[in-house]
């Protein structure tokens, strides 16, 4: 942990010994990059979904079907 501290801390002097139109580009760069990264995560989790769908590992029901196997 006391690594990654280092590491972060390091990281922030780079960022504020950029002059603040530096600042906001990373700051736009670094939002951009965090989305697509989501938008990976979420196809990836689809694309698993559909695959578990595909092989029968998927049941459907109602939430009363739900509450109901749960209580079993």
């Amino acid at each position: 942990m006391a690594e990654k501290t280092s590491t972060l801390q390091k990281a922030i002097e780079v960022v504020e010994a950029l002059s603040p139109d530096e600042q906001a580009i990373l700051i736009h760069l670094i939002e951009k990059r965090l989305k697509q990264q989501r938008r990976d995560e979420i196809l990836q989790a689809v694309a698993e979904s559909r695959q578990e769908y595909a092989e029968g590992k998927v049941r459907s029901g109602s939430i009363a079907d739900l509450l109901e196997e749960l209580d079993s």
